[in-house]
């Protein structure tokens, strides 16, 4: 139980410190893009339909006076787009590998010769695990419900001082 309270207590706190200091996108002087002479004159620029229906698309963001957007991260829902939803797909596909990458070196410990398999790597056996890795949340969630995620105090080694 003590595990799990201390992410929980640490959580609650960045959470009050992120609703209670982050000031809103108003305090750093941007405007939309769209009514930005500098973005304007970038967007005049643009040759192909690619780079214009890019530019159309960055018109709703707010930009400085360089004619550049900037991407808020003040937790409206607004801005979602901006650093939300990237960041969750990047700590998503990141414990993705990590996850991947752990069953393997697992599956592998009871080999014969299980650092050789670490360097070459098996690839039909790592195939089987990446497509069955893509729940690795609900996988980690079980197996930290069940304690084989984790392992007891007195498992863990500790240097004498």
């Amino acid at each position: 139980m003590r595990k799990l309270f201390a992410p929980l207590l640490a959580g609650v706190l960045v959470f009050f410190l992120w609703v209670g200091v982050v000031s809103p996108a108003s305090a750093y002087n941007l405007t939309p893009c769209g009514d930005t002479a500098a973005f304007q004159q970038r967007a005049a620029q643009a040759t192909t339909a690619q780079a214009k229906a890019r530019f159309q698309s960055y018109s709703t963001l707010l930009c400085g006076e360089e004619g550049l957007p900037h991407l808020i991260v003040d937790g409206s829902a607004a801005h979602i787009g901006e650093f939300i939803i990237p960041s969750i797909l990047f700590l998503y596909i990141a414990g993705w590998i990590g996850w991947v990458g752990r069953a393997y070196i697992i599956s592998v410990r009871g080999e014969k010769d299980p650092e050789m398999l670490e360097i070459v790597i098996d690839v039909p056996r790592a195939i089987k695990f990446m497509t069955s890795g893509f729940l690795w949340p609900l996988a980690a969630f079980k197996e930290l419900t069940t304690g084989k995620l984790t392992v007891k105090d007195s498992e863990i080694t500790v240097s004498p001082r």
